[in-house]
């Protein structure tokens, strides 16, 4: 009898032992996801603060817009639950926003007309909602999307570039012209 109680009492200590390493493991794995989710949100809004500082360098951007533009990725989880989904539409968004910033930097570099994207982000800045219980589900999907679509700028032909496409075009024209006068002997 001694035997049979010292085993359970055995097994017991093992289930418990069990049990308590597998309920650790599985809090490191949560602890483990909270850290990946919060380094993934830290990307993303690290990566947006260096395309508005080389904006705030090269002087297209006013130094006060810079916390509004930031407050885009800084109040996405004010309203909305933290999931995957919605991290992944963080993302995007911001890749959306950072992606016409650098195309536009780089279309304003070539150009050198930096005109029209000062316009153009100061009224985006002007769009934004002012409290951060505005930046709900529907204000990324439905607003921000055509909000972004407006920072960019027409393009810009440059006079050196209608010479160019008035020489090209001259010599076209004879070239087809001999052709057709080929084509008919």
């Amino acid at each position: 009898m001694t035997y049979v109680v010292f085993f359970a009492l055995l097994l017991l200590i093992t289930l418990l032992y069990s049990y308590l390493k597998i309920e650790s493991n599985r809090k490191k794995a949560i602890e483990a996801r909270k850290k990946l989710f919060n380094e993934r949100v830290s990307h993303v809004n690290s990566r947006l603060r260096v395309k508005l500082n080389d904006l705030l360098d090269a002087k297209i951007i006013r130094p006060k817009y810079v916390p509004r533009i930031q407050a885009i990725v800084n109040n996405f989880f004010v309203v909305q639950s933290h999931t995957d989904e919605n991290l992944q539409q963080l993302e995007d968004t911001a890749d959306l926003l950072i992606n016409t910033l650098s195309n536009e930097l780089i279309k304003t570099n070539q150009t050198n007309v930096i005109q029209p994207l000062i316009d153009n982000i100061q009224y985006f800045v002007s769009e934004l909602p002012q409290q951060g219980i505005l930046y709900n589900k529907s204000f990324y999907l439905n607003t921000l999307p055509p909000l972004i679509g407006l920072l960019k700028t027409e393009d810009i032909i440059q006079a050196t570039d209608i010479v160019d496409d008035q020489i090209d075009t001259s010599p076209k024209t004879s070239d087809t012209q001999f052709t057709q006068d080929v084509s008919v002997a």
